[in-house]
């Protein structure tokens, strides 16, 4: 039993692109794509700096496109996907890339969206100053309670026993004073405000009026949303989803318990793979992980999809 993921912003970094250009197929697909949200991809995915691609509407349009390329390098035919893999999810933005992966929507329709979406929560930040920070250590029953003592919003519950706060800078300056027990730091995460809490209200709006231009399909696989770790069995529930996920904290943690139950053995993460993997190998003890982060991955990739691959 194999599970596709997609990793969300932060998981990009400068240049992480440059690789995959030299692959069949991918510059011209992320050149229709950069014509088609008239952003150049990739330049962003090749010549950015960190600085550059931090941006939201840069970020999430740039993670969408990498983990859309990448995936598909490892078919030789796009249809295998959805008959190899038994399970596919995605990391706040990731889940745009698996929506795209699992047939719910087009790619350039994904892609578009998530332009949208990125720009919408960019907007939406600059309303007012806030941020999130994550918390190292601590117990989440313990955590998240006084987050929301604090006015917080535990925007990230993403198992392993990591929390990712989000609120104002006011709220977040209080939980440095006043960690939760058990948490050694608390980190300030370099993102440009409070997303996945009731602040992206005017995003979820702006992304409401895009979806209603959409015709989505049922998905081909099981379809893992991040509202609740649960398998979402039509297409207009995943776009729903999508759109009110936006101000609502991703559950990750229960996105894993339903690998569990789902009776997983191996986890992919597309490009650029690496923190969900990190996160499995310490909630899903015994299951193989593989981050996909340069071309140099796709032989082993491509045996564990051989090993692992739903009947």
């Amino acid at each position: 039993m194999l599970v596709l993921v997609a990793p969300g912003q932060g998981a990009q970094t400068p240049g992480f692109l440059t690789p995959w250009l030299d692959l069949p197929g991918v510059r011209g697909a992320l050149e229709a794509w950069s014509d088609a949200v008239e952003l150049d991809l990739i330049r962003y995915g090749t010549e950015g700096d960190a600085e550059e691609i931090r941006d939201t509407a840069v970020a999430q349009p740039l993670l969408v496109a990498a983990g859309l390329t990448s995936a598909y390098t490892l078919f030789d035919d796009p249809a295998e996907l959805p008959r190899k893999v038994g399970a596919i999810a995605g990391h706040s933005v990731g889940e745009l890339t698996a929506a795209a992966l699992a047939g719910v929507l087009p790619d350039e329709a994904a892609v578009r969206l998530v332009r949208v979406r990125g720009l919408a929560m960019a907007e939406a930040t600059a309303a007012t100053a806030t941020g999130m920070s994550a918390l190292l250590g601590g117990d989440p029953a313990v955590t998240i309670p006084h987050l929301e003592k604090l006015g917080l919003t535990p925007a990230n519950v993403n198992g392993a026993g990591q929390v990712v706060a989000a609120g104002t800078l006011e709220e977040l300056a209080a939980l440095e004073a006043d960690k939760p027990e058990g948490v050694r730091r608390v980190v300030a995460l370099k993102v440009a405000g409070a997303f996945h809490t009731h602040h992206m209200a005017p995003a979820v709006d702006t992304l409401a009026r895009a979806a209603t231009e959409l015709s989505p399909a049922d998905p081909q696989l099981t379809y893992v949303s991040n509202k609740d770790g649960q398998a979402v069995a039509t297409g207009a529930e995943v776009l729903a989803r999508l759109v009110g996920q936006v101000a609502n904290p991703v559950r990750w943690d229960l996105c894993m318990e339903t690998f569990k139950e789902l009776g997983v053995t191996a986890l992919l993460e597309v490009c650029p793979g690496g923190t969900l993997t990190g996160l499995a190998k310490r909630a899903l003890p015994g299951v193989k992980t593989l981050a996909l982060k340069t071309p140099d991955d796709l032989d082993a990739a491509r045996e564990l999809i051989a090993e692992h691959a739903s009947a």
